[in-house]
């Protein structure tokens, strides 16, 4: 007779009583979707980098995510695609400006789903400017401080259509103190910001770059966005953020990053996002249609590490799908 007292396998045998002991659980209330808005409002593109994802003016939109809200999707992440045609200027400015794509479609969906959906906003300016990077451009370089007050101007625009959320994404120094101070100048105190934390300059953005038309016209983003090869500077770059007021922190990308975001939730009690990135999202997809993976099981696996990790909100492109076809 074995002499063996413990047994892990024992609560591995029934699919049920696995359920019912497993560590991370998954909750459709933690995903948030991400759309890409364009200014034509039936107008819808499909994104060949990213299958399944499509470009979508806000009429379109709205019925996409009435759908998506049945399954249970409660979060948005809006991204603003302006048109080829639209002007483009070196600071950024039609993201705030009387006509600016995204409070438009915040307005439009606030008036359509109200307070059943959380409508939170990206708020960075490189889909705006004419160079593609995410600030203002003196003597070559993406300058600073110089920057804050387009970015503060943008995240004080969705607040006022009614985002729920802003979400600056730039990497700019400062930027959380910024809108944090605009958006109370504006009356707006109530409105939370949730801060791209520890945002790497990462290989993982390049279908997002193509589906939001975002990629910089020279040079690279390294010299705002985090080195990959650093874990204690986003500690730094967290505490940071919550000195100047940030709700909820945020680690980008997700799957290359699982101790950044162990780190961050033992350091720090606020919310955490994790953001499943474009090209995450696209290494899945492109390896399924090969037949190399599970689809399923890939992304399920992806998902509980998130989740493992200590992600509360789970930014990904894999929602709709996961839900819609019971993979939870």
């Amino acid at each position: 007779m074995s002499d063996l007292l413990v047994r892990p396998r024992r609560l591995r045998f029934n699919p049920r009583l696995r359920d019912l002991v497993a560590e991370a659980r998954l909750d459709p209330r933690m995903f948030v979707m991400p759309h890409f808005v364009l200014r034509k409002p039936g107008e819808v593109q499909e994104i060949d980098a990213m299958p399944g994802i499509r470009r979508e003016g806000v009429d379109a939109l709205a019925k996409t995510i009435e759908a998506d809200i049945a399954l249970g999707i409660r979060s948005v992440l809006l991204f603003g695609v302006p048109d080829d045609s639209e002007p483009k200027h070196g600071d950024g400015r039609a993201s705030y400006g009387e006509d600016a794509l995204v409070p438009q479609a915040v307005a439009s969906l606030k008036r359509r789903f109200g307070n059943d959906l959380v409508i939170m906003t990206d708020v960075c300016l490189c889909a705006y400017t004419d160079h593609g990077h995410c600030g203002v451009i003196e003597a070559g370089r993406v300058a600073n401080d110089p920057s804050l007050e387009h970015l503060a101007r943008m995240a004080v625009a969705h607040a006022a259509a009614g985002a729920d959320v802003v979400a600056p994404s730039d990497m700019m120094d400062g930027r959380v103190l910024a809108i944090r101070e605009a958006l109370d100048d504006a009356g707006l105190v109530d409105t939370p910001i949730m801060s791209y934390s520890c945002k790497y300059a990462s290989g993982y953005y390049g279908p997002f770059r193509e589906a939001a038309h975002s990629a910089p016209q020279f040079g690279d983003r390294k010299s705002y966005q985090m080195d990959s090869r650093n874990k204690r500077e986003a500690v730094l770059e967290a505490q940071l953020d919550i000195e100047e007021g940030a709700d909820i922190l945020m680690v980008k990308p997700g799957l290359a990053y699982l101790d950044v975001l162990a780190e961050i939730r033992a350091g720090f009690d606020q919310p955490l996002a994790v953001y499943n990135v474009s090209g995450e999202y696209s290494m899945v997809k492109a390896a399924a249609l090969r037949g190399w993976i599970d689809e399923r099981t890939v992304t399920m696996e992806n998902l509980h590490a998130f989740r493992r990790a200590g992600a509360d909100i789970i930014i990904t492109y894999h929602a709709r799908q996961a839900l819609a076809e019971g993979w939870l």
